[in-house]
């Protein structure tokens, strides 16, 4: 029968198998650890709730705080820039308590929905109290990982050399295998995997997990598969992610049949049981193969291995039925998923809307997102930016122009992509100026400088500058790229080149060779639940 409850499983997503821990400043640390740690009994993935004796050496008889209390105050503040220290130390003013396992449990919270600077700066305001709060390796690791985050994969580096070795262990270094990963530095992930190899901190699953989604990101299979030989040769167990990163980089190569044949050996092994994750990325392998019959198969039996309170398999499925082209399905799921949950949160309106655009019921999909609008618990662009899409794509710019003002006008905030899409139909009726500002809006409203447009849209808007005659409206979008550092990137550059003229001087002057691997403007993966598309 579908959609039954069964056991709780999670996403195949490699940053939801790496909970790394730390507790420091970012910068380098000064401190010396009260007793020596046996590496050898830490496993890589821990968490804030797997740290004990958090305690605090403090004798004097103040009120206890709340950990909520103290978070619902970091993140409700006014002017974040003040840093969450200053509640922290108003906290003190005010005669309260705060315990070492209480400000932990406060970063975690904060991890949990993605606020790394806040996180970072609660870290650098225990660090500030001196021996006031115990710190251990599990905390030196957390602290490469939100640096990492926060500051960059150089930063991470310098915070790791200043560790002391005795508060080295797998974890720290597994932290920082996962920043390079997530930055694909490719080489520095490598020979740090080599070193983990000879302290005998490579293992078990995780470590490979995280190496072999780097080579499935970058399209190198083979390195994929020669990892799993490595496993299976030194009697590492495959776990459930394991499994589902190397069915994943199967089926991305395109070879049906070994991905079958993965999954054949998944199933032999007694340690893990295939769960939805599993059959929803043999869905999507098989989808992108064209084999539609072997992914609704699959996508039956991801209904068969859903929890009770699990939400995310819906989203999967509301996603994964709208690209098989079964608006049926999507309606059932749907309507069975908000009769199992009395809300639906903004993931899963993303979802079924995603899925009715890309079946072409835009007036279905306009009713779900005025049904969302009334139920909404806080605004989410990305869900608004759908429907503009698809009226841009259907040459309907009045239309997302207005639903742009509609938004603005309600005091929500569209995001970089809503200012790109508009920009995109600008270009589409060949207004120059208007494009220009809709650029401009999109990357001064990007204050961390990381969204990049899409280079499809950048080499559309030089082209009709070019056609148009307007070269002050090219030069000034160049400058600015140029100001943001966009420029460094040789296959941006090399592509804005090409763009900007077609002969072959011009494009020398800049570096044209590629290898595809240009910027993607994808706003979905601005959450981590967001669903395979």
């Amino acid at each position: 029968m579908l959609l039954q409850p069964s056991l709780h499983q999670s996403k195949l997503s490699i940053s939801s198998t790496i909970s790394y821990s730390s507790s420091f400043p970012w910068r380098t640390p000064n401190f010396t650890p009260r007793r020596a740690l046996d590496r050898s009994t830490f496993p890589i993935t821990c968490s804030i709730s797997q740290v004990h004796s958090y305690g605090t050496v403090d004798f004097e008889r103040r009120p206890l705080i709340n950990w909520n209390g103290v978070y619902r105050r970091i993140s409700l503040m006014e002017n974040p820039d003040l840093g969450a220290g200053t509640v922290l130390a108003l906290c003190e003013k005010e005669g309260k308590k705060l315990t070492k396992w209480e400000l932990c449990r406060v970063v975690k919270e904060l991890r949990k929905y993605k606020r790394f600077k806040q996180a970072l700066e609660v870290y650098d305001w225990m660090g500030s109290k001196g021996d006031k709060f115990r710190r251990s390796a599990s905390d030196a690791a957390i602290q490469v990982d939100l640096i990492a985050k926060v500051h960059g994969v150089s930063a991470a580096e310098e915070y790791f050399q200043g560790v002391p070795d005795t508060l080295k262990d797998r974890r720290i270094y597994g932290a920082l295998l996962n920043a390079y990963v997530k930055h694909k530095e490719k080489e520095k992930a490598e020979m740090l995997i080599d070193k983990m190899r000879d302290k005998n901190y490579a293992t078990h699953a995780l470590p490979f997990n995280v190496m072999m989604t780097l080579y499935m990101n970058l399209k190198e299979y083979d390195k994929v598969d020669k990892l799993i030989f490595e496993m299976t040769k030194k009697n590492i167990q495959l776990d459930m992610y394991s499994y589902n990163i190397w069915l994943s980089s199967r089926g991305s190569e395109g070879a049906v049949e070994k991905m079958e044949q993965a999954f054949e050996q998944m199933k032999l092994d007694r340690h893990v049981t295939a769960n939805w994750t599993t059959y929803s990325t043999m869905a999507t392998m098989y989808l992108k193969m064209g084999l539609n019959e072997k992914a609704e198969d699959c996508l039956k039996k991801v209904e068969g291995r859903i929890t009770g309170r699990d939400r995310m398999p819906y989203h999967y499925l509301l996603s994964l039925y709208g690209n098989v082209g079964k608006k049926s399905e999507v309606i059932r799921v749907w309507n069975t998923y908000k009769s199992n949950f009395p809300n639906i949160p903004n993931l899963g309106y993303h979802a079924v809307i995603s899925s009715l655009v890309r079946l072409g019921d835009i007036e279905a999909a306009e009713n779900m997102y005025d049904e969302w609008m009334q139920i909404k618990t806080s605004y989410d662009p990305r869900i608004a930016n759908l429907l503009m899409g698809s009226y841009v794509k259907d040459g309907n710019f009045d239309r997302a122009e207005s639903l742009f003002h509609d938004i603005t006008e309600a005091r929500a905030k569209p995001n970089s992509n809503s200012w790109e899409i508009l920009a995109e139909g600008h270009v589409a009726e060949k207004r120059v100026s208007e494009a220009l500002s809709c650029l401009k809006e999109a990357l001064d409203f990007d204050s961390s400088k990381r969204w990049k447009p899409k280079p499809a849209i950048v080499s559309s808007f030089f082209k009709l500058c070019e056609e148009e005659g307007d070269l002050v409206s090219k030069d000034v979008l160049e400058n600015l790229f140029r100001q943001l550092g966009f420029l460094e990137d040789k296959n941006y550059a090399s592509l804005i080149g090409l763009s900007i003229s077609g002969n072959e001087k011009e494009s020398n002057k800049r570096d044209s060779s590629s290898d595809g691997n240009y910027y993607e403007s994808n706003e979905d993966a601005e959450d981590s639940e967001v669903l395979l598309n």
